[in-house]
């Protein structure tokens, strides 16, 4: 039991202070010298992930990856314009809005329009990009043809969530509405499996979608036949918090960008994306070339999942063990026990009871703006998995203490065994063996719940998974090989915990009459 516990904090002591002295390493600029971007980094040919610095990208904080596009190679003309560096803050379409609002970045430059929903919270900077509405859709298609915005009768057409795009669709007289997608990536994946007949876009996304897919194509519409937009709705500006004193000085430097040197910026962009070639074996050639970005995405999950685990069941352990502590023979006593327990049934109806991508912004976001507290993302997602797993653990451990035969309590007690040391020598090790499995499959749960952390800028396996299949367009083939890796991460860990309950439970011929025999009877000299 000791040896278990002990190894239990051993791995998670060496891990944290992994993290701390990988977090340590990453340089640290003087807020004062850098603009955070936030952006997607994974809708080209605005903005893409990549490997390398080439074509003049921009680090992406807490990551070895690089950003590009015309977001970035913008981002950087106006930060030169301020004297700053740019820094570029990989988050999903969602958690753009709340990172800017709680101080996690200093602008969204990231194809988003100033629609008057947005300008509530947040303030714009002038247009950086004039944009134009278009259709995307497979190219066998019978609306490949169309001509019109009228053409779309029947039609299941959908678009990205929390934009304008998906209000266009309205537009598409006698087209179905189908449910808003979060990005670009899950509406292609729609497409090419023919759950949606098209998604609304803007035109550099269908020359991108076209240019890397021989099946899709995008629609051009004249002005009469096409949609009827207003400059706020499709035009893209620079995301600002309200009254943010720079922003007379991002338009100056916008104004200061000619439309022949943004034409230039765009099909600059256009040229240098991602190519979405295959060469040779479509395995060898993802893992070639996306292989480094998606081992990163395997060692975050493995190390939130791990640590959270981990950290879940300490708290866990600690929360059960207090839960069924007897009651107090003073009412003094009997009254601070109940409090106790009612802060800790809170606590795990709380945590059990909401979903963890919620609990995630509350804690990253809402701490910022409610406390001014700052965290690091991966020590937010770190502490959130780990209070997450702990209120179930403690449930876990709870079930696996009442599973113990009552007549053990008894008969502890009645050797002169304290409650505490009832519990460590005698209830514990049964009851932790018996939880073993539940266990397990909270580990497991949680290789797989830390997908949602992306809303924090957490690049963990699948939003880089996301991220690759955006910009390699062979989403069957990605999210298959993502799918193997996690089935690799789960079953090892399963196996590994098998071993573990096997250790636990001992031989299976233990007899326990030979063995006392064997003690008790003393050895003889010759």
């Amino acid at each position: 039991m000791k040896k278990l516990l002990s190894a239990i904090v051993g791995a998670g002591f060496a891990l944290a202070v992994g993290l701390g002295l990988a977090a340590q390493s990453q340089p640290v600029l003087a807020a004062g010298g850098t603009l955070k971007v936030g952006m997607e980094a994974g809708y080209a040919p605005f903005n893409w992930t990549q490997s390398t610095d080439a074509n003049g990208a921009v680090k992406i904080q807490g990551s070895s990856d690089y950003a590009n596009g015309y977001d970035v190679q913008m981002a950087k003309k106006v930060a030169k314009a301020l004297g700053k560096k740019v820094i570029v803050v990989k988050t999903s379409w969602d958690g753009l809005p709340p990172a800017l609002t709680s101080g996690k970045i200093d602008a969204i430059i990231a194809g988003m329009s100033p629609t008057p929903e947005r300008r509530k919270t947040i303030d714009f900077s002038n247009t950086y990009y004039a944009s134009k509405l278009t259709v995307v859709v497979r190219r066998d298609s019978k609306y490949a043809k169309a001509t019109s915005i009228k053409d779309f009768k029947g039609a299941k057409i959908t678009a990205q969530l929390s934009t304008f795009h998906y209000q266009a669709i309205s537009q598409l007289k006698g087209a179905i509405k189908e449910g808003a997608m979060n990005n670009f990536p899950a509406m292609r994946v729609a497409l090419e499996s023919g759950t949606i007949d098209g998604y609304v876009s803007e035109v550099p996304e269908g020359i991108t979608a076209e240019a890397a897919n021989p099946n899709l194509t995008y629609l051009r519409f004249s002005k009469a036949n096409g949609f009827k937009t207003n400059p706020e709705d499709v035009d893209l500006a620079i995301g600002l918090r309200k009254n943010d004193p720079d922003k007379a000085k991002i338009n100056e430097a916008l104004a200061n960008i000619s439309s022949k040197e943004r034409d230039q910026l765009m099909t600059e962009a256009v040229a240098n994306q991602p190519s979405t070639a295959s060469e040779g074996n479509w395995f060898v050639s993802i893992l070639k070339q996306y292989g480094p970005m998606l081992a990163r995405g395997t060692g975050m999950t493995l190390l939130i999942s791990l640590i959270g685990t981990i950290v879940g069941f300490v708290i866990g352990l600690l929360v059960g063990i207090v839960r069924t502590i007897p009651a107090p023979k003073t009412k003094s006593k009997r009254g601070l026990q109940w409090f106790v327990n009612w802060l800790l049934s809170v606590y795990i109806e709380v945590f059990r009871g909401t979903p963890m991508i919620v609990q995630a912004a509350v804690l990253y976001y809402g701490a910022a703006q409610a406390f001014g507290l700052n965290m690091d993302k991966t020590a937010a997602a770190l502490v959130i998995v780990s209070i997450n797993t702990g209120a179930y653990i403690s449930e876990i451990i709870r079930g696996g203490i009442i599973s113990v035969d009552a007549g053990q309590f008894e008969a502890a007690h009645a050797l002169g065994f304290t409650h505490l040391q009832t519990m460590l020598k005698v209830i514990l090790p049964q009851a932790i063996r018996n939880s073993l499995p539940a266990v397990t499959n909270e580990f497991i749960v949680n290789i797989k719940d830390t997908s949602v952390l992306s809303v924090i800028s957490v690049s963990e396996l699948f939003f880089t998974s996301e991220t690759v299949a955006g910009q390699n367009f062979q989403f069957f083939h990605t999210y298959l090989i993502v799918c193997g890796i996690y089935l690799i991460l789960t079953f090892t860990i399963s196996r590994l915990f098998r071993l573990i309950e096997k250790r636990i439970d001992g031989p299976k011929n233990y007899n326990v009459m030979n063995n006392q025999m064997q003690v008790e009877t003393p050895k003889t000299s010759n």
